[in-house]
């Protein structure tokens, strides 16, 4: 990715986002792309260019927490509705009126809370290994993270470690280990040592490590460490402390009933080796409040971008193409 297409730009709260911005070529709109967890806007280098060159505009920025962004410590700025309120401020800076949004992992609840929050500014949505995350006012995040009996299984147990204070410090000090639990060469390892409820914590301090996934090379490891571990991994923390703790339940509480539904077209990517985005399960969630949808599955790990980065960018094309 060019870095001479990237730009500060500031919020109205006063926040700046590291962006990559590229305009539009004649009458083609503008894709947005909103990373997740632990990510920066460079996991969509294998898409920027795809879309650029077919004359879309773009604006990828480093999500709150990340990169170029601010990194703030206060879990209270880790707001989603206020993260998605960062990602209108930036249209507006770029006047830009719609976009179409494309969202994986924790930018998939961005993308959700705009879908809720500022529909208008949206023409379509893209959402990757998760999916379209209606707002969950009676949930408890705490018990959601260790429920068996809502998954079968436990699914998200390692958000209790990663929402523990000093967690940061435990995964900066083994961080080696806690690269290859997050993309491990065996997808099943999330099944066995990250989801169970203290399985992911004790993976790290033992200074566990697999081989790198397949489409990872060593040169990946060592760009993607440098920018995370640039000024600590304490920031990048509060998007999980904001929501177990229970605060993001409480905001889902002023989104009305009726912006619970998506009218616009929407494509979702299931991911069949991805043990923690269950395609099944985010299909099952997102019938409830989405009629328009685009369902492709790839055999892929949680990080489809870069393993199966030429299928995605074609079925995108093709969604885009036949529903914009």
């Amino acid at each position: 990715m060019d870095a001479a297409l990237y730009k500060d730009i500031t919020t109205l709260r006063g926040l700046n986002y590291h962006c990559y911005v590229a305009p539009a070529r004649e009458s083609n709109p503008t894709l947005l792309f909103l990373h997740g967890f632990p990510s920066t806007s460079r996991d969509w280098r294998r898409q920027v260019p795809f879309f650029h060159e077919k004359g879309y505009g773009l604006i990828v920025p480093d999500m709150l927490g990340y990169g170029g962004t601010a990194k703030l410590t206060n879990m209270e700025a880790y707001s989603t509705n206020l993260m998605a309120k960062d990602v209108v401020d930036i249209l507006d800076s770029e006047g830009i009126q719609k976009v179409i949004v494309i969202g994986h992992d924790w930018g998939c609840v961005v993308v959700s809370r705009l879908g809720n929050l500022y529909p208008e500014r949206v023409i379509a949505f893209a959402f990757l290994a998760v999916g379209y995350i209606s707002p969950s006012p009676e949930s408890d995040s705490k018990s959601l993270a260790i429920s068996r009996q809502t998954f079968g299984n436990e699914l998200f147990g390692y958000w209790l470690f990663f929402s523990e204070d000093g967690a940061d410090k435990v995964i900066e000090n083994h961080w080696d280990s806690f690269f290859s639990l997050l993309w491990p060469h065996d997808p099943k390892t999330w099944q066995t040592d990250m989801c169970p409820v203290g399985a992911a914590k004790a993976w790290i301090l033992a200074d566990k490590q697999t081989a790198l996934p397949w489409y990872m090379t060593e040169e990946d490891k060592r760009i993607q460490t440098e920018i995370l571990l640039k000024d600590g991994f304490a920031a990048p923390l509060n998007w999980y402390k904001f929501s177990i703790i229970g605060h993001a339940a409480e905001e889902d509480k002023s989104i009305p009933l009726d912006r619970y539904d998506i009218h616009q077209p929407i494509f979702f990517a299931g991911c069949t080796q991805d043990y923690v985005c269950v395609p099944e399960r985010m299909q099952a969630r997102m019938s409830k409040h989405c009629k328009d949808i685009t369902y492709k599955e790839f055999d892929s790990d949680h990080w489809l971008m870069s393993s199966h980065a030429d299928e995605l960018n074609k079925e995108l094309l093709a969604w885009i193409e036949d529903k914009v």
